[in-house]
């Protein structure tokens, strides 16, 4: 099989994808394109599926990725570096070609961001965490800073986990609430004491809030979808021992 590229219409021109689990080389419960250097599959396999993934987006590009800690910060990349140095962070700027940039996930947003004007590109990674601390917004700065202006950028809502099966606590909705009380309307009620949140839409209106125009959300929902994507919820919820990563990608060609 092979490795499944999907594009956002709103990033036409510019290499780019979201990738899911289909036509990797992993077996057994990570079984397809897991990307994950922190999974508990063969080191071969993953370093194999990541060349896969690389080629089917910008082949012969150098593809580094970030060390993902949940946070807002976002590093501008200007040289390749090795994946046993990579930068804690969670978003990637650049404007140098035969940069790919890579974000992992399994569950959390993956965010593809571009001025084509510019010549800038980044890729962020907004879990709850990261989207509520405003990783967006740091991206969206740091590209600027490499000459992009927002009202420019087009940005693309990669495959995350859907608000029908995103259950939460209401303790989790009090930190949004908290924030912002307009917060409550990604929101709707589940079991008692319990929340279904829409992370996709959270991280729209973040990308919106700071003034970016140009927005396309996928609308692939990865927890439903074991075929196509991994997922940590479903993976915990099903006790499985270990969990794959899928991996977003933007870069500019030479």
């Amino acid at each position: 099989m092979s490795v499944e590229v999907i594009a956002a219409r709103v990033l036409d021109g510019v290499p780019h994808g979201f990738l899911g689990r289909r036509g990797g080389v992993s077996t057994g419960g990570m079984a397809g394109l897991n990307v994950g250097l922190g999974s508990d599959d063969d080191p071969a396999a993953v370093a194999r599926n990541r060349m896969l993934a690389a080629d089917a987006v910008l082949p012969g590009a150098r593809l580094v990725t970030p060390y993902q800690i949940h946070s807002a910060s976002a590093v501008t990349v200007l040289h390749p570096f090795a994946d046993d140095a990579r930068p804690h962070a969670d978003a990637l700027v650049t404007d140098r070609p035969s940069l790919l940039l890579g974000i992992l996930t399994a569950d959390c947003a993956p965010v593809l961001l571009w001025d084509r004007q510019a010549g800038v590109v980044a890729a962020a990674h907004a879990g709850w965490k990261g989207a509520l601390g405003g990783v967006t917004d740091a991206t969206l700065a740091a590209m600027e800073a490499l000459g992009a202006d927002r009202g420019r950028v087009a940005a693309a809502v990669g495959p995350c986990i859907a608000r029908a099966s995103y259950e939460v606590d209401d303790a989790f909705l009090a930190r949004f609430a908290a924030a912002d009380a307009a917060n409550e309307r990604f929101f709707s009620p589940a079991k008692p004491g319990h929340q279904r949140f829409d992370l996709e839409a959270y991280v729209l209106h973040r990308l919106a809030a700071a003034g970016v125009t140009q927005v396309q959300a996928m609308g692939l929902d990865t927890y439903a979808d074991p075929a196509r994507f991994y997922s940590y919820r479903r993976a915990t919820h099903r006790a499985e021992p270990s969990y794959g990563r899928q991996i977003s990608l933007i870069g500019l060609p030479a």
